[in-house]
């Protein structure tokens, strides 16, 4: 994928990895306890590993979409990225991380969409 490509797209992408990561929070857990599949250590420790899937969108679409971003945005951005990923990282030590995760992705799609308005509004030919 080219530079403007991507520079263009990095909100939208953002956007996509913020609700999938919370699709797959809501769901896996659900899978884990009902699903005879995921009983197999293999594929239960591979599906939950998405997390780090996940953030790695996530770094990718916030370092490309920051580059543009005013400054409120862009420390929005980097902020509830930085929140995100502690959240996912740390959900096995405290219930608390796992909320803050969720919150966390809410804020990138909230910060993602208001860049997506600002490039939209204040957009220089």
């Amino acid at each position: 994928m080219d530079a403007p490509l991507l520079r263009h797209r990095a909100d939208y992408l953002g956007i996509t990895g913020s609700v999938l990561c919370i699709i797959h929070c809501l769901i896996t857990p659900v899978l884990v306890m009902t699903s005879t599949l995921l009983n197999h250590d293999a594929l239960r420790v591979g599906f939950l590993s998405l997390d780090y899937l996940f953030i790695g969108i996530n770094i990718v679409a916030v370092w490309s979409a920051s580059r543009h971003a005013s400054r409120p945005i862009r420390l929005a951005l980097w902020g509830f990225l930085s929140l995100f990923a502690v959240g996912l990282l740390l959900e096995d030590l405290h219930e608390g991380f796992e909320y803050l995760a969720y919150a966390a992705s809410a804020g990138l799609v909230a910060g993602h969409l208001l860049n997506i308005r600002h490039c939209r509004t204040h957009h220089a030919h």
